[in-house]
């Protein structure tokens, strides 16, 4: 299966790049800044959270706004993906019903536009690293496993709530409530060790993508070494849920045609 989607996304090529193309123009289009916004919109989360946040906990973290942005871009990342890609077979319900091509094309576009505005924004995280002295070390090798780990875990998930979101239209706004949810539960805000022997740090624990951010975190904030094991089992774990969610998704796309 997953051989006959590489294959088919091979052969559809043109129409995968034009859909990534149209993913990145549509999220800006009319806008004055346009792409730019890739840059203000993590700027501007990071003033609030860095005036509020440490009034609240008394974050006493140096450096607070480059810990800051470097949880939040990822977490943008993550975030854009799933509700644009939750949506993604719905909101393209007129094209699929006139021409034929692999449906799943329309939600690996959604992340792969999503990692391309990533790595574009990620220039801001590294001007923070520079003007707050510091610096980058030779971790960042471990930045593509990273973004690879995300890029799975976001694409196993949004195959199976793009289908689902079909047959079940109010699934859109029940998947962005616990995606809210899960931003409390994700140390972006705060450290995970402030929780450390609480009743709630299991929580973290379990979150995959809380180790992703920390993992972040661990090479260009902290610059040591990341938890490659906990990596390696997320990486593990999302090419299982991979492989399941693309099986689901062509289960449910057979139904495509008569809900859309």
């Amino acid at each position: 299966m997953i051989k006959e989607m590489i294959n088919n996304l091979y052969s559809y090529r043109q129409l995968l790049k034009s859909n990534v193309q149209k993913e990145i123009r549509g999220k800006y289009k009319g806008s004055f800044l346009g792409v730019l916004w890739s840059f203000v919109n993590p700027l501007l989360m990071t003033l609030v959270y860095a005036i509020v946040f440490p009034l609240i906990l008394k974050n006493t973290e140096p450096h607070y706004v480059t810990y800051l942005v470097i949880g939040i871009l990822p977490w943008n990342y993550f975030t854009t993906v799933i509700s644009q890609g939750t949506t993604t077979i719905l909101g393209n319900g007129g094209i699929l019903k006139k021409v034929y091509f692999p449906r799943e094309i329309f939600p690996i576009s959604v992340n792969l536009s999503g990692v391309i505005n990533f790595l574009i924004s990620c220039l801001v995280m590294c001007l923070f690293l520079i003007f707050s002295g510091i610096g980058f070390s030779w971790l960042i090798i471990f930045f593509p496993l990273i973004v690879l780990t995300q890029f799975i875990i976001q694409q196993a998930i949004i195959f199976i709530t793009s289908a689902i979101d079909v047959y079940v239209r109010d699934s859109e706004y029940i998947i962005n409530f616990f995606v809210n949810m899960l931003f409390y539960a994700t140390p972006i805000l705060y450290s995970a060790d402030m929780f450390a022997g609480s009743a709630v740090e299991w929580l973290i624990k379990i979150n995959p993508m809380a180790v992703i951010i920390n993992a972040y975190r661990d090479i260009f904030y902290y610059q040591t070494m990341p938890d490659i094991q906990m990596l390696l089992i997320i990486l593990v774990v999302a090419s299982i849920l991979f492989y399941l969610g693309l099986r689901i998704f062509r289960k449910l796309e057979k139904g495509f045609a008569e809900e859309l």
